[in-house]
């Protein structure tokens, strides 16, 4: 019996040894789990809490430094902006704002222009920094990008002084023909001339205000939301309608040619006055006794059927040093001339607007003293409605004739113009 009891009493204390290890092992085991590890002390456990979900969602660059002026949790727009590299914050002021900041806890902010990354210009980055304390230990870096926002300031300062300047000189003329009617009432020849001044400067200050009224209309408006289809011809013969007197004055033959039974994806009004500027200008810019051309064709695209509409002059031609600003705002090739024939500087703005905001484009091809050719390419109807909605491009064209053989007649007759001709068979213009 006592044998017995002294086994049972070292199975019991054997027993008792053991589970006392096990669970020093379990305790052993917790505080190892829970100890932070190198990698740690660096992300998000230094992070107070909820902090790591708000920079995430900021549109602003973010940059969190520790005391060491470690990079703790940076942004990707960070990484973009070139503001860290090898874990370091790369932009010196930035990094002594952070250090004044961690030192007396006071909020700082600062424009800064930066250079850009990659690129071999001389543009500078313009951004807007701000820092603040992150706790007792850390610092938070801002950076907000203010590149485009400057950009578009200094396009809109342009613009006001711009319009400024273009409104400024018919309203000053009226000014003072009016000033010289006064003076010349005993002498009716002179006041009949000065009227016809002041008629045309009136005209002109008109053609101005109607201009910039188009062109803020075209950038403000959704043209798809009331888009249609609309037939090329009828809008081609809209434009030769409206430049029908200049071109007669001029004696300019207006042709046009393999518009038949092609149609775009639009807004009527805006596209019958982009393709009246552009053949307005080509019966402005055109000599006497010239031609100017309009044809169109449907081109066959990756992205869908478009329709070309060209118009080709035979005038002064434009130069390579202008063909890339033609269509700014107020930019005239030969500004003289520009204000001779009542030009605004406007049309080709709004042209290049209303191609954008219907899918297209415009472009020119031009050489001095050899005239110019600008092509609208829109997207075809049946195209540009499949895209709408959202449907396989799978359409039966609209089986106009192009600009090759088959352009051989166009339906556009006007038998009130003697300025006026059927094209045939146009050629492919460049």
């Amino acid at each position: 019996m006592d044998v017995n009891a002294a086994v049972a009493a070292a199975a019991a204390i054997a027993g008792v040894l053991t589970g006392v290890i096990a669970m020093l092992a379990f305790r052993w085991s917790e505080r190892e789990q829970k100890r932070p590890t190198r990698s740690s002390l660096h992300t998000d456990a230094v992070l107070p809490p909820g902090v790591d979900t708000v920079l995430s969602v900021l549109r602003s660059s973010a940059v969190v430094l520790d005391e060491a002026d470690a990079v703790v949790k940076a942004s990707s727009a960070a990484y973009a902006l070139g503001l860290v590299r090898g874990g370091k914050l790369a932009v010196e002021p930035m990094l002594q704002m952070a250090r004044d900041t961690r030192r007396d806890g006071e909020i700082r902010q600062v424009e800064l222009d930066l250079p850009r990354r990659g690129t071999g210009r001389g543009e500078a980055l313009a951004v807007s920094a701000r820092v603040a304390p992150l706790g007792s230990r850390l610092v938070l870096l801002l950076v907000e990008d203010l590149t485009e926002a400057r950009r578009i300031e200094a396009v809109r300062r342009d613009f006001v002084a711009n319009v400024s300047h273009e409104l400024k000189t018919p309203v000053g003329a009226l000014s003072l023909l009016s000033e010289a009617v006064m003076d010349a009432s005993d002498d009716p020849e002179a006041v009949e001339r000065f009227a016809g001044r002041m008629q045309i400067e009136a005209t002109r200050l008109t053609s101005l205000v109607q201009e910039l009224i188009d062109l803020s209309r075209v950038q403000n408006d959704d043209p798809l939301e009331d888009a249609e289809p609309v037939r090329v011809d009828e809008l081609v013969a809209e434009a030769i309608d409206r430049c029908r007197h200049q071109a007669g004055a001029k004696q300019i033959t207006m042709a046009a040619g393999g518009a038949a039974d092609l149609r775009v994806w639009g807004n009527r009004g805006q596209l019958a006055a982009a393709l009246g500027n552009l053949v307005e200008n080509a019966v402005n810019y055109s000599p006497a006794r010239t031609r100017v051309g309009i044809a169109a064709r449907s081109v066959n695209a990756p992205g869908g059927d478009h329709i070309e509409i060209a118009v080709t002059d035979q005038g002064i031609g434009i130069s390579d040093k202008d063909k890339e600003r033609i269509f700014e705002r107020f930019y005239r090739v030969d500004p003289a001339r520009s204000r001779a024939t009542g030009g605004t500087g406007l049309g080709l703005a709004i042209v290049k607007h209303v191609a954008a905001s219907h899918g297209g484009e415009v472009t020119v091809w031009s050489a001095e003293n050899q005239g110019s050719t600008f092509t609208l390419r829109l997207p075809e109807a049946g195209a540009a409605r499949d895209r709408a909605h959202q449907q396989p491009a799978r359409h039966e064209r609209a089986g106009g004739a192009g600009l090759g053989e088959e352009a051989g007649r166009s339906t556009l007759t006007s038998p009130e113009s003697t300025a006026y001709e059927t094209l045939p068979a146009p050629e492919v213009l460049p």
